[in-house]
């Protein structure tokens, strides 16, 4: 009933200089010569990162997509955001200066002189 071939007993025993025995297909290689290890290493996107957040906390694809797609759609809407500030302060300070610039040259020394008056009146009463 059994149609393996007979294992040779010998045959893949052999005896080690220590005096005990090993089977041949255990034993080590035979030192072949340094080995050359070509490794490419690869930087992510900074986008990939949420990917790999949400793919190591165990969520599932769907927050991973969601992740990878709105994360640089909310940093796009937030520099939006915030160049529109910037310009409307930008705007704020030059029509303050506009401002500043005309009713100083448009003042006369009356009006000069009738800032002074409310000045020394408000010392006074304190």
């Amino acid at each position: 009933m059994n149609h393996l071939p007979e294992p040779s007993l010998h045959a893949n025993v052999v005896r080690l200089p220590d005096g005990t025995h090993a089977y041949t297909e255990n034993l080590p290689a035979p030192y072949a010569g340094p080995q050359v290890v070509h490794q490419h290493i690869h930087q992510a996107a900074p986008d990939k990162t949420v990917q790999r957040i949400a793919l190591g906390s165990g969520v599932g694809a769907g927050a991973v997509a969601a992740g990878v797609y709105f994360g640089p759609l909310l940093i796009g809407a937030l520099t939006a955001i915030a160049a529109n500030i910037a310009m409307l302060a930008f705007l704020a300070l030059v029509l303050g200066w506009c401002v500043h610039t005309v009713v100083k040259s448009i003042g006369s020394p009356e009006a000069g002189a009738a800032v002074k008056n409310v000045a020394k009146v408000r010392r006074k009463r304190r």
